[in-house]
């Protein structure tokens, strides 16, 4: 999973920067990196701000993941938004649920 092509719709391309797109693509790889956890075909991020940070929830159902971040702003926070990530075994998108 998650190891083709990545693509992200008009509504990310919009919304989120670069810097975060790339930082939950890494949150991916990082969970596929990891010997432990089976990775999902489908992720969900969170993203809100917390004590001046960006904070990222990152989820996966099957098996249950759940991993939590604040980053300090480097770039523009994102206030409130749900990004879905899903493998369909060709490709990756990254969309915003809004969108899905």
């Amino acid at each position: 999973m998650f190891a083709n092509k990545r693509y992200i719709t008009c509504g990310i391309s919009h919304a989120i920067t670069k810097e975060i797109q790339l930082a939950l693509w890494t949150m991916i790889d990082n969970l596929r990196a990891s010997t432990d956890i089976e990775v999902d075909y489908l992720h969900v991020f969170r993203l809100s701000i917390q004590g001046g940070k960006q904070k990222i929830i990152h989820r996966q159902e099957q098996p249950a993941y759940c991993n939590e971040i604040l980053v300090a702003f480097i770039w523009n926070p994102v206030e409130n938004a749900k990004i879905f990530v899903i493998d369909d075994g060709t490709h990756s998108t990254m969309m915003l649920a809004e969108e899905y």
